[in-house]
């Protein structure tokens, strides 16, 4: 049995597509078109539960069409509409090899290995050519470069991030 703490969310299921049991998505990560995935976790009525990949469309990295074994109808895929799409821990390994969209960290908290809990990602500011993290502290919003040469770790169970960042760059 799949247990919530086993799988970690890439997306959600937007909308029925066509008469046939298919349906749109959206993902916060490449890792759909960069590995071969044999199945998906859902959570109908909050349990989660395997969904076995029967075809799967591409539109852009993040987007696409997707069929399930046995959802055969637009009504059955109806059901599932709006349900977020999960995949098991196993995978997050290639998640942090393929990289992930700079959206799929928000709502991470932020801590610096020195400095200790700094805020929440609130957004992503990617108006320049650094993106930046937009962090929310108990008083105030902050940049951060997102940058490797800053990450230290990220635990995408806990959905933390850790910093080693240059001395100084909090007080600015």
């Amino acid at each position: 049995m799949i247990q919530k703490n086993d799988i970690f969310p890439i997306g959600r299921l937007t909308k029925t597509h066509g008469l046939k049991g298919e349906m749109s998505f959206s993902c916060t990560t490449t890792i759909l078109e960069d590995i071969e995935i044999p199945y998906v976790v859902l959570e109908p009525e909050g349990i989660p539960v395997p969904f076995y990949i029967e075809e799967i469309r591409l539109k852009t990295d993040e987007s696409g069409i997707i069929k399930f074994e046995r959802i055969d109808s637009e009504e059955q895929a109806r059901e599932y509409t709006g349900l977020t799409i999960f995949l098991p821990n196993e995978y997050l390994n290639e998640i942090n090899e393929a990289g992930a969209d700079a959206d799929y960290f928000i709502g991470f908290e932020v801590s610096d290995n020195e400095k200790g809990k700094i805020g929440t990602i609130a957004g992503i500011d990617q108006s320049t050519e650094n993106v930046l993290f937009v962090i929310e502290t108990e008083d105030d919003e902050i940049l951060i470069p997102a940058v490797d040469e800053y990450i230290t770790d990220i635990d995408h169970e806990k959905k933390i991030i850790r910093l080693s960042l240059p001395d100084g760059l909090l007080d600015l």
